[in-house]
């Protein structure tokens, strides 16, 4: 596969980063060496790796090979989606359109975790404030 022709898309949630190459193929994910389905075991992070493939109607047509850092599995899915959005749209510029329609496949989801600030407990939570 190394020498075949790929698409590459780089996709960010959270804390993970995902690297994804999109092959012409019969709809194989390999996510960090293992089959999509060992890695995400829920069926809603599945439906979400695979929802720009599914909006275009090219489930069966491509096959990934993605590799992820930081985070976990959640991010990871999130991340997976937005690579294979970039990379989808890396083979096709005409497909642009129909991934930002709706729910934007194409844009960072730049909420993150916030900091603990110094005196709280968490980064909202005050200790408990006694009276007397």
């Amino acid at each position: 596969m190394a020498d075949q022709q790929y698409y590459y898309g780089t996709g960010r949630r959270k804390t993970s980063v995902a690297r994804v190459r999109l092959y012409p193929g019969n709809g194989a994910v390999v996510v960090n060496g293992k089959p999509m389905e060992e890695i995400f075991s829920r069926d809603l992070h599945r439906a979400e790796i695979l929802a720009p493939l599914r909006r275009l109607g090219r489930e069966g047509r491509f096959s990934a090979t993605i590799k992820c850092e930081g985070g976990g599995v959640t991010g990871w899915a999130g991340a997976i989606k937005m690579g294979i959005a970039r990379a989808l749209v890396a083979a096709d510029p005409e497909s642009k359109p129909l991934l930002k329609r709706g729910e934007n496949m194409l844009t960072r989801d730049a909420r993150m975790k916030e900091r603990k600030k110094p005196g709280l407990k968490k980064a909202r939570k005050a200790p408990q404030f006694t009276k007397r």
